[in-house]
């Protein structure tokens, strides 16, 4: 990642204004560095609080008045709110930030092309609390993941919305969120188990809500990790297993004669298998990750299962459900295995070819 300066020369009145649980100096202050800024230099007498940069470890240098640089630098010279992505396009490109709207934004490179660049749906330029109102609402719509589906762009992820701007001023850090999801869902397995299948369906739904939630906080707070994507990923997989075993156990207690045990087993080392398959995809060093790895990740995380459980518990088919996971989780591994072995063998074509 390129490294330049950043010189910040916000507003006074606008910089504590809180966007989203954060004020709008210390977003910019993280958003910067994020997009690969350093050394940050802050037009300031004093160091404002910013309390997430701190938690960073940014290093902010405070100036007087914009320093004579001998480099090109990111100017933001006003109250804007950017996101990382706009930060780096106009680094690598130069020139100066435009909204959407063809809206001046007060972000530019110091030297170089000074053609405009064309910011994400999120860029605005903040003037007071009705514009920063404004910027929140942009921000709280631009956080979707790939892995949401039908039921989470409609259903869970609207419901968890709410959830998500209550907690953004609470005490709570996205993993500690990803853990409550994933014990939630696997006590809805524990449900199933006992014969309670709507109740264990109903939990499982909470489950996917609160699924949600870490990744919006993780975000809109600037607090992505490494370490919570594993969370994420890992926990979802404890929950599909939990489920596939909890169904099973209660389907063969209430009908002795039913194959819904050895479905829940095979849904469980189907499970397993996807999960270890996906681990090395993930882990392959190719220098990155692929479109395909990327939908395969998308498809072992997604919910909306969890409703489709929720159905057939009310109708009583849950050995549907079975069937199609006790199926379905071995096509999906040999599919990603597949996959991979077919990306490795041609891995070597395209290298001769490139000599």
């Amino acid at each position: 990642m390129r490294k330049v300066p950043a010189i910040l020369d916000c507003v006074p009145e606008t910089s504590a204004i809180q966007i989203a649980g954060l004020s709008l100096l210390d977003r910019l202050i993280v958003t910067a560095h994020r997009a690969g800024c350093a050394p940050i230099y802050l037009i300031a007498k004093t160091t404002p609080p910013a309390p997430r940069a701190r938690t960073l470890g940014i290093d902010i240098t405070l100036a007087s008045s914009i320093p004579a640089l001998d480099e090109p630098a990111l100017l933001i010279n006003g109250a804007a709110l950017v996101e990382t992505g706009d930060l780096q396009q106009l680094i690598e490109r130069g020139g100066r930030l435009f909204s959407v709207d063809d809206t001046t934004l007060p972000v530019a490179m110091t030297a170089g092309d000074t053609a405009p660049v064309r910011a994400g749906k999120v860029a605005t330029v903040i003037t007071d609390e009705t514009s920063a109102r404004k910027a929140e609402r942009r921000l709280w719509a631009s956080l979707t993941s790939s892995a949401d589906g039908i039921v989470d762009r409609f259903l869970y992820r609207p419901l968890g919305r709410c959830l998500s701007k209550i907690l953004i001023r609470a005490p709570f850090s996205p993993n500690q969120v990803s853990i409550v999801s994933t014990v939630v869902g696997i006590f809805s397995g524990w449900f199933f188990a006992r014969e309670y299948f709507i109740a264990g369906a109903l939990l499982l739904q909470l489950s996917a809500i609160i699924d949600c939630v870490d990744g919006d906080l993780a975000r809109v707070l600037n607090k992505e990790s490494r370490l919570g994507k594993w969370l994420d990923l890992v926990g979802d997989q404890f929950v599909h297993v939990a489920v596939f075993a909890g169904i099973g156990f209660g389907l063969v207690s209430s009908n002795p004669a039913s194959p819904a045990l050895a479905l829940g087993i095979s849904a469980v080392l189907g499970t397993i298998i996807s999960f270890a398959v996906i681990v090395r995809l993930m882990r392959r060093k190719n220098g990155g990750r692929s479109s395909g790895l990327e939908k395969l990740i998308d498809a072992a995380t997604n919910r909306d299962f969890s409703l489709l459980v929720l159905l057939l518990a009310m109708f009583g088919r849950l050995d549907l459900f079975l069937w199609m996971a006790g199926i379905g989780v071995h096509l999906f591994w040999i599919i990603a295995f597949c996959s991979q072995w077919q990306s490795a063998r041609s891995a070597p074509a395209i290298s001769e070819k490139s000599t």
